[in-house]
């Protein structure tokens, strides 16, 4: 099994994992306010994160303070405006923009690593585009704030996509894990006072929710992603990562029953067809088959 082969693996496992959080977080606004949810959450994935991480940290570099803070920024950014976000639209709506995180990865990886994606990326990202419209149906309403922050997100995350695959190659991923976990935690909390009025009611369901989403969507997915989405490209993780709204769909339909359509279907089906064409793009569309990008 290659790197690359296997980093995409991982990178699978913290896509279905993620394929959750949509619900999941819309429903736990209800009981509490978008940063002291971010806070509460990322501030147990440090406590959790840091027994594991604590030998590590002695070597830190200015160099790796550096990039922990700029990736930990970016993290905060990104989960904030999409966070805020679901407070003005729907899970649906959120999901499909977010997705488009795949159209600005390669835009970023272009302009930051002067590295253009190959033309079969490119083909499995116009796929995966038209295929998360089809999933999602973002429809019957306008465009919105909620909307609006969910795009700076996508951008966002695009970005931090691209500096991670940048940083990850320089600095210890213990140590960029860690920033980005304190930092998220901490920005959230100072923010809250200012932008919103904190509230945290702790139901049985909310404190599910965090533990699901501190555990598993934010330990478990940050430490995999950090650690191994540098073994591959950023065009071809935003891809990967373009499964969410698909395994969010899936899941719903086998948990509550909910169903997506014949259009939902089809726009299913492009995603996995883009995403395969990505992947299959070395013996697609080369002649000599390459073992990375």
């Amino acid at each position: 099994m290659t790197k690359r082969t296997k980093a995409e693996i991982f990178l699978f496992v913290c896509t279905f994992i993620w394929g959750g959080t949509f619900v999941v977080v819309k429903q736990g606004l209800d009981n509490a306010s978008p940063f002291v949810f971010i806070a509460v959450r990322f501030g147990i994935a440090t406590l959790l994160f840091a027994p594991f991480a604590i030998r590590h940290l002695k070597g830190i570099t200015a160099k790796s303070l550096l990039h922990g803070s700029i990736l930990g920024i970016l993290l905060w950014i990104g989960f904030a405006t999409q966070t805020v976000g679901l407070e003005y639209t729907t899970a649906s709506k959120s999901g499909f923009i977010t997705g488009l995180l795949v159209i600005f990865t390669p835009l970023f990886q272009i302009i930051i690593e002067k590295r253009p994606p190959k033309t079969g990326n490119m083909i499995g990202v116009v796929l995966v585009v038209v295929g998360l419209y089809f999933l999602t149906s973002p429809t019957g309403s306008s465009f919105n704030i909620g909307d609006g922050l969910t795009l700076i997100c996508a951008a966002v995350f695009g970005l931090y996509i691209v500096y991670l695959d940048v940083f990850s190659k320089e600095s210890s991923f213990w140590h960029l894990v860690f920033m980005q976990f304190v930092l998220t935690a901490l920005l959230s909390a100072i923010a809250s006072p200012f932008l919103e009025i904190p509230r945290f009611v702790p139901t049985g369901n909310l404190l599910l929710g965090l533990a699901y989403l501190s555990l598993l969507a934010t330990v478990l997915t940050l430490t995999l992603q950090t650690r191994y989405q540098k073994d591959t490209t950023p065009t071809r993780a935003a891809v990967i990562f373009s499964l969410e709204p698909v395994v969010a769909a899936a899941t719903a339909y086998l948990a509550l029953g909910e169903t997506i359509g014949n259009i939902g279907i089809l726009g299913g089906f492009l995603v996995v067809t883009g995403l395969l064409v990505s992947e299959l793009s070395d013996y697609l569309f080369t002649s000599r088959p390459k073992i990375a990008d």
